[in-house]
């Protein structure tokens, strides 16, 4: 099996507050050594292959490939133990907004995949 087959694409979706400095602080904090060396180590120690955060207006598109063995239950229970992750959470929902739509505890919502041209 390649590498490739093993990969699982994530896609996910959030919302900015629709403030253009609010929008440019949050790019800023985004932009390379901008977050916490704890995050990244984070993001990396749960089997998270690649990650990158789109933006289009004030909506935030992350596409996030992992290791078929990702468990973001884990993740989550790791990261909600972890002060500096914790940290930085608390840091960006000052500028983030939930979805409409958004269960009640849900920051980032899973989008649905419904075309493939692979598929066609």
């Amino acid at each position: 099996m390649s590498e490739d087959s093993e990969r699982v694409r994530h896609i996910l979706l959030l919302d900015l507050k629709n403030d253009p400095e609010a929008i440019e602080a949050y790019k800023a904090w985004h932009r390379p050594g901008g977050p916490p060396a704890a995050v990244t180590r984070s993001i990396r120690e749960a089997g998270i292959l690649e990650l990158d955060i789109w933006l289009a207006g004030d909506r935030l598109v992350m596409v996030m490939e992992t290791g078929a063995g990702f468990d973001p239950a884990l993740k989550a229970a790791r990261d909600a133990a972890d002060p500096d992750v914790q940290a930085w959470e608390a840091l960006m929902d000052r500028y983030q907004q939930r979805l409409p739509f958004a269960e009640p505890g849900t920051k980032w919502v899973a989008a649905e995949k419904i075309y493939a041209l692979a598929e066609q």
